[in-house]
């Protein structure tokens, strides 16, 4: 018995040397490289921070030079401005940023998350930098001058700017540009809340879209950067201050519940009516002929007509986001301002003036959860908290439904207000209309913008991952010895069952399940496209499917990691 005992211990002994004799090698061998490029997330981290501060102190200095007041007091500022300025404010700012936009930006449309996300996904943690910077200021100028958005999306994408400069410059590989990505992403949210855990969270659940061991330590530096940057200019303070809330009694947490599936059917009708308004702005501009410099200056006069009887859509929102967890409005204003404040944002998002939904999110919520609130402790006042606990998990459950970002988004609302003693509440808000809003939209706005746009992110990496695959790079040229009819490739390319190099596996995959044939012509168009179409080479079955599997072999193992 002793000698088993014995043996086994030896045994456990000697692995256990074996994998610190390991240990040590990688440290030894990769060790440097692995600091190095904490390094370079740190310094990511702390220019994401001043790139932050940067956007939050120029909107502030713009606001209070053209209408005397910052976001903080701006609503109750422009009660008692001229109506004339308030009207005309918002034209000129957009007459400015449409310029602007479409004099650098092909499509005259201002960047945000959703390229950041596809970036990370489709082009290895790169973005066009000239149009990211277009972008950041055409928001700044929008926020500044009468624009219903957010500006944490354009600072999160402004950091990924940044993040895309590095990587091209040490040449990074896929996994290192995205997570370079993510530390951006990171270090733009935690400057931007004072929020390091959820900043961390938020770019690995909403950039990256995986959890992966490997980036978690390098974004965690990055975000704990950006948010030491912003307290060193900001100060170390929540973005609201509350009251502590705690539950009645748990038998409240129903209540909660029903608030959650409220909250996401609200955020699913807030994206569904800037999609709406996004295309109802296509077709308006397509049959009047408006140019597309004017279209922000249109939507800048809609919302300028708006503020005139409700000032509370200007900017950012975050004075009424505090009266409405504040418990500052009745009933109806608080609902009349939810419907006025969707309207405005559709608005501004449709005359592509720039700017995020975070924010805009975030006051929708809590004027939600504050609606919601006032009734139910109307109707069980002896069972019930406080209307302000209502709002701070509306505030959660709505954006964390815009967002897709359930984990993140609590943390958020966690660290903004300080009132961890609300986290039961929140939780359940969160969780239930994240569930509910991902039905019923492409899991996220986010991904549905993308999603519009033909690119199948929100189905995950089996469906992608077939648009990174060039036909080009897997076709066997004719020069080889391709053994296969040509007789047959050529009544292909005349039935029109042909690919074009440029084309992905998205198309070639489907292509291959339609004709049942082992093997595809691959060809160019012929002279201006009149002429018949000349063969290049053939693209095999067996080729395209191992390169599926080595791109979600590679996803795979990069995500688990």
């Amino acid at each position: 018995m002793g000698g088993a005992v014995e043996d086994l211990l030896r045994g456990k002994a000697r692995r256990g040397l074996a994998k610190c004799g390991r240990a040590l090698k990688t440290v030894r061998h990769r060790g440097l490289g692995a600091i190095q490029f904490w390094i370079i997330a740190l310094l990511i981290g702390i220019a994401a921070g001043f790139a932050a501060v940067g956007f939050r102190l120029g909107i502030i200095a713009l606001q209070e030079a053209i209408y005397g007041a910052n976001d903080a007091v701006l609503a109750s500022h422009l009660a008692g401005l001229h109506w004339g300025w308030v009207l005309s404010i918002p034209i000129l700012g957009g007459l400015v940023v449409g310029v602007l936009l479409n004099t650098f930006v092909p499509d005259g449309r201002a960047r945000s998350v959703a390229q950041v996300i596809e970036g990370a996904a489709l082009s290895e943690g790169r973005i066009d930098t000239r149009h990211g910077l277009v972008s950041a200021l055409a928001s700044m100028i929008t926020l500044s001058t009468g624009g219903s958005t957010g500006r944490e999306g354009p600072v999160v994408h402004l950091s990924a700017v940044m993040s895309s400069y590095v990587a091209k410059w040490i040449h990074a590989d896929g996994i290192t540009g995205r997570d370079l990505m993510g530390c951006a992403a990171a270090a733009a949210v935690s400057a931007s809340f004072n929020a390091p855990i959820a900043g961390a969270l938020f770019a690995l659940e909403v950039v990256l879209r995986h959890f992966a061991v490997h980036a978690f330590a390098p974004i965690v530096i990055a975000s704990v950067a950006g948010a030491v940057v912003a307290r060193l200019f900001v100060g170390d303070v929540t973005e609201f201050m509350l009251p502590v809330h705690t539950l009645a009694f748990y038998v409240e947490l129903p209540a909660f519940m029903v608030l959650g599936l409220i909250s996401g059917l609200v955020a699913a009708v807030m994206m569904w009516t800037i999609f709406a308004a996004e295309d109802l702005g296509d077709v308006v501009q397509t049959s009047t002929g408006l140019p597309g410099w004017a279209r922000p200056a249109v939507a800048g006069a809609l919302l300028g007509g708006i503020a005139i009887f409700f000032p509370h859509i200007i900017g950012v929102g975050y004075e009424m986001t505090s009266r409405a967890l504040t418990e500052k409005l009745v009933l109806w204003e608080a609902f009349v301002f939810a419907v006025v404040k969707v309207i405005a944002v559709a608005i501004t998002m449709a005359g592509r003036m720039g700017g995020g939904v975070f924010s805009p999110s975030l006051m929708l919520g809590a004027l939600t959860g504050l609606v919601f609130g006032l009734v139910a402790t109307a109707i069980f006042p002896a069972v019930s908290g406080t209307s302000g606990l209502y709002a701070i998990a509306g505030m959660g459950a709505v954006a964390a439904a815009v967002l897709g970002a359930p984990i993140s988004t609590a943390l958020i609302i966690f660290e903004m207000t300080g009132d961890w003693q609300a986290g039961l509440a929140v939780m359940v808000a969160v969780s239930l209309s994240t569930a509910l809003a991902s039905k019923l939209v492409s899991r996220s706005f986010f991904l549905t913008q993308i999603e519009r746009r033909g690119v199948h992110l929100a189905a995950g990496p089996q469906e992608y991952l077939m648009a990174t695959i060039s036909v080009g790079r897997l076709m066997r040229p004719m020069s080889d010895d391709i053994g296969v009819s040509l007789t047959q490739m050529a009544d292909l390319i005349h039935q029109g069952s042909w690919l074009h190099p440029n084309d992905t596996l998205e198309k070639a995959l489907p292509l291959f399940d339609h004709l049942g044939l082992n093997h595809v012509p691959v060809a160019t168009p012929g002279t201006e496209g009149t002429g018949r179409p000349e063969l290049l080479g053939v693209l095999d079955h067996v080729t395209a499917l191992k390169a599926y599997n080595r791109a979600l072999a590679d996803t795979a193992q990069e995500e688990h990691s």
